[in-house]
């Protein structure tokens, strides 16, 4: 199974630009991976986490991204799949803290827009610093703050999933996928089995990085 790396990619020593964030996180989930690499894969922001795992806790807890036992290991197994294990990846959040639903902290609800705007001046910060050759986002919310970055708009996302999308302005390539929470209910929706999905984006993105 897919590990990751015992660091991350800290962009400051503390954030409060967020108030309802600054207290309902346990920590700040920062990036993780190689500052090379060719792949930057972007979620929505982390989930509470199981602060009692052995290793996948999730970044509310270990401060990285996409180290929770559903969904860090689902995207990073689906990326080693595809070709792209961890020295291929960085893997990071629209926004850096769990954004808590409910009063005992186990449940998330989605960003509100001013939580994504503060937070994206450090997603952007990572984008140019990593420089990919794509930037996958996974589930709509991620592709949104992404197209956010170059003045465009999310017009119907299950008709981008795995549609290569040029950035210009951030000299990448926007992939948009599933979300691993609804791969499942989606992937014979638009037409695929998990094998030809897993298969599609492989050769999608060997397609944005051989060039």
């Amino acid at each position: 199974m897919p590990q990751f790396p015992d660091a991350s990619n800290p962009l400051a020593d503390d954030c409060r630009r967020c108030p309802a964030l600054a207290e309902s996180r346990e920590c700040i989930s920062w990036g993780n991976g190689p500052l090379d690499a060719t792949v930057l894969v972007v979620g929505e922001a982390p989930g509470a986490g199981d602060s009692d795992a052995d290793r996948w806790r999730g970044g509310n807890w270990t401060g990285m991204a996409y180290t929770s036992r559903h969904s860090g290991r689902r995207v990073r197994a689906m990326l080693a799949d595809a070709g792209f294990g961890p020295d291929d990846c960085y893997f990071t959040n629209a926004v850096k803290c769990f954004p808590a639903d409910d009063a005992d902290g186990t449940t998330n609800r989605e960003p509100t827009p001013e939580e994504r705007a503060n937070c994206r001046p450090y997603l952007r910060e990572e984008i140019e610093t990593v420089g990919p050759d794509a930037v996958v986002a996974t589930g709509k919310h991620a592709t949104q703050s992404v197209l956010a970055m170059v003045d465009r708009e999310l017009d119907g996302f299950l008709d981008t999933v795995l549609d290569p999308i040029p950035c210009p302005a951030l000299e990448t390539t926007l992939v948009p996928v599933l979300h691993p929470s609804y791969q499942d209910v989606w992937v014979p929706r638009i037409d695929h089995t998990p094998e030809s999905y897993r298969a599609a984006l492989a050769a999608t993105l060997d397609a944005e990085t051989v060039a």
